[in-house]
């Protein structure tokens, strides 16, 4: 046998083996992960002014995205503070995100607000927190309780610390009834 019989017999024979021998490629592999980059536990963050703390960011479990966006699947809770440092206004959800690039909060689930001040609460099942604009405000049903009324309605826009507040379709108020909770 000659040199070019065996070098062709050879690359004949791979070329035969390395096509039995081909996968399927399983296209998922090459997809683009969109799962979260890090998750942190018993997370705690505030945001302060002047060396007093303003805001206090709570939630058992955050995960971040390449994005910056991040998720806490497991609630959240956010407080708010006066120039004394004293509580004013509370919001809890079920459920919360971060939007980086709109640098805004949105809370899903079971939604409440509470000022502290003024002994009134909000409930929803979504709200929105601009920090930039420091407001409050969903498009879902809404209610807000204080201690003589009670006020149901579609939409809400409300200064972050719920001092003031627009009901944009209001369909049911009332007054508490004495021993009424």
């Amino acid at each position: 046998m000659t040199w070019k019989k065996i070098t062709f017999l050879h690359l004949f024979g791979l070329l035969v083996l390395a096509g039995a021998c081909k996968d399927e490629v399983d296209p998922s592999m090459f997809e683009i992960y969109t799962g979260p980059i890090s998750t942190g536990y018993d997370v705690n963050l505030y945001h302060s002014d002047s060396a007093i703390v303003r805001i206090h960011l709570q939630a058992k479990k955050q995960l971040e995205f390449d994005t910056g966006d991040q998720e806490f699947p497991e609630g959240i809770d956010i407080t708010f503070f006066d120039e004394n440092g004293t509580i004013t206004t509370t919001i809890r959800a079920d459920k919360g995100f971060y939007m980086r690039n709109d640098n805004l909060y949105r809370g899903e689930g079971d939604v409440q607000v509470k000022n502290l001040e003024k002994e009134q609460s909000l409930s929803s099942e979504e709200m929105f927190w601009d920090p930039n604009a420091q407001k409050i405000y969903t498009e879902k049903f809404v209610t807000v309780t204080d201690k003589k009324t009670i006020i149901k309605g579609t939409g809400l826009e409300a200064d972050e610390g719920f001092n003031e507040y627009k009901i944009f379709k209001p369909f049911d108020s009332r007054m508490i009834i004495p021993g009424e909770n």
